[in-house]
């Protein structure tokens, strides 16, 4: 990187696979960057789900799921590193409000444009008694890549990059979230030749 060039910041964004990405982890998955800078990155991926529901995950770990709205919910997928570790993605607790569950929790990063990504078993927590965030994408594991790394992957054109929208990962069905990734860029996966750049 040449002195002038400043590091880029792709915190709140998307990582979309190109098609010619093979690894079994990254095909066409879309991956929602929780922190990057200089050191490295760390994002989820939010549209791999595992067989595990968030019901079973609860029952897993001895807590009942009060929220009826998310006991279907799959739990994703979110990288190869820590697989056995749980990482919450979901909206912004209030904290000051009066009910003592609406406060931040313990090991949460505080991501610039909007939402919360929390390790702690207090989150889940939070959800057993039918309270905590409205929206919540959980995780077993995430993705990271090293000092330079992710740069290196983005100059081989492994990745398509977007500004994160939250209704990609919180509305969307899942199977659908790769395409409207895409969308946002104005694309569609027909037009992303795995040829790329092999003339």
């Amino acid at each position: 990187m040449s002195a002038d060039s400043a590091p880029i910041n792709l915190t709140n964004h998307f990582l979309i696979a190109m098609p010619g990405l093979e690894d079994e982890s990254f095909a066409r998955s879309v991956v929602y960057l929780c922190e990057h800078s200089e050191r490295g990155a760390l994002g989820l991926i939010i549209n791999k789900p595992s067989d595990l529901s968030l019901k079973k995950l609860f029952d897993k770990v001895d807590l009942s799921l009060r929220r009826e709205d998310l006991s279907d919910d799959p739990v994703y997928q979110g990288g190869p590193v820590q697989t056995e570790r749980g990482f919450v993605l979901h909206d912004p607790m209030v904290v000051g409000a009066t009910d003592s569950d609406e406060s931040a929790y313990a090991s949460t990063m505080t991501i610039p444009g909007g939402l919360e990504m929390t390790t702690s078993k207090d989150v889940l927590e939070a959800l057993s008694t039918g309270a905590g965030p409205r929206r919540v994408l959980v995780t077993l594991g995430y993705a990271a890549w090293g000092e330079g790394q992710l740069e290196s992957e983005l100059a081989e054109n492994s990745w398509l990059t977007v500004g994160a929208d939250q209704a990609v990962i919180f509305d969307t069905p899942v199977g659908e979230r790769y395409d409207r990734a895409l969308a946002l860029l104005g694309l569609q996966a027909w037009m992303l030749s795995p040829e790329a750049g092999h003339a």
